[in-house]
């Protein structure tokens, strides 16, 4: 009995772990919300623009998402508060998080970006008058806003709950 119990044991393909495809799934689907935004560098800002003939910060953020079926409200305040709100900690910042800003000073939201990864994120940049890729580490300015929080709209691998433990 054990050889037979050996022999249909080995008959077994080996199964894949449970939720591996759906992980990959969540990581190519973030490398896709990198693609679409990465494709909109250089687009002229236009305040409430909300098309590639102009974006600004909320209006990019939209139609990236949009562009993979996520739907957001318009504005920063609004994006602000949709997703799952994520500690303010570098190394818990996965691609496709969306990280918001506001003036020093001042409460509240009003400026939002795209996480691509490696401590970058793509914003709609007033200043710079188009769509642009910039360092979260950049030195302060006041021109610069004060980074606020973190809202992950991509849920599903691991480090992605709420519960305690590395991510």
């Amino acid at each position: 009995p054990v050889a037979a119990q050996s022999a249909a044991q080995r008959d077994v393909p080996q199964q894949r772990r449970p939720f591996t495809a759906w992980s990959e799934s969540v990581h190519s689907f973030r490398d896709s919300l990198v693609m679409v935004a990465r494709a909109q560098i250089g687009t002229k800002y236009v305040l409430g623009g909300t098309t590639p003939n102009g974006f600004d910060c909320s209006g990019l953020v939209r139609y990236v998402m949009a562009a993979l079926k996520v739907e957001l409200p318009r504005t920063a305040a609004q994006q602000a508060q949709t997703g799952l709100e994520i500690d303010r900690d570098r190394n818990d910042l996965r691609p496709g998080d969306l990280l918001t800003f506001g003036k020093k000073g001042r409460a509240g939201v009003s400026h939002i970006g795209i996480y691509v990864g490696n401590g970058r994120y793509i914003h709609a940049s007033s200043v710079a008058g188009r769509v642009i890729e910039s360092d979260l580490s950049r030195t302060g300015s006041p021109l610069i806003k004060a980074w606020r929080g973190v809202r992950r709209m991509v849920i599903g691998i691991e480090g992605d709950s709420l519960g305690d433990g590395p991510g």
